[in-house]
């Protein structure tokens, strides 16, 4: 259960509308999700993160689908579940696998290990990595 009330379309006001509106039309559906709903509790906040979604989540150095496996990678690590259902479901409509997902996340897996060693044993990072 949600600790703020989820804003419904029907029940946002105009700034909210103009919001959701931009995020229908930039994803090309015709819903708005629950998390956006939350947020728009506070429209500015709603506004702000909107945009810097859509600026971080373009097309850039990294393709689209690269973009969404990683914030499957990070939201998996991190034990966000409402994020990593949202772009698991984004990566696979642009292309992931099943067998991509699992690949995917053995690496999740295999960093955190490796991490938690590297940070537990207080390994000095290398000179050569350092260039």
């Amino acid at each position: 259960m949600s600790l703020v009330t989820l804003i419904e379309y029907a029940d946002a006001n105009a700034e909210v509308r103009a919001v959701y509106d931009d995020i229908m039309r930039t994803r090309g559906v015709d819903w708005i999700n629950n998390f956006w709903k939350a947020l728009a509790n506070d429209p500015a906040q709603l506004r702000r993160q909107w945009e810097t979604v859509k600026q971080v989540m373009a097309p850039g150095a990294l393709d689209p689908l690269v973009k969404e496996m990683v914030y499957v990678a990070v939201s998996a690590t991190n034990g966000c579940e409402y994020c990593t259902y949202s772009h698991t479901a984004s990566a696979r409509n642009k292309g992931m696998s099943d067998a991509m997902l699992m690949e995917l996340m053995a690496v999740v897996g295999l960093a955190n290990e490796t991490n938690r060693l590297a940070n537990g044993l207080r390994v000095p990072v290398d000179p050569r990595f350092k260039r």
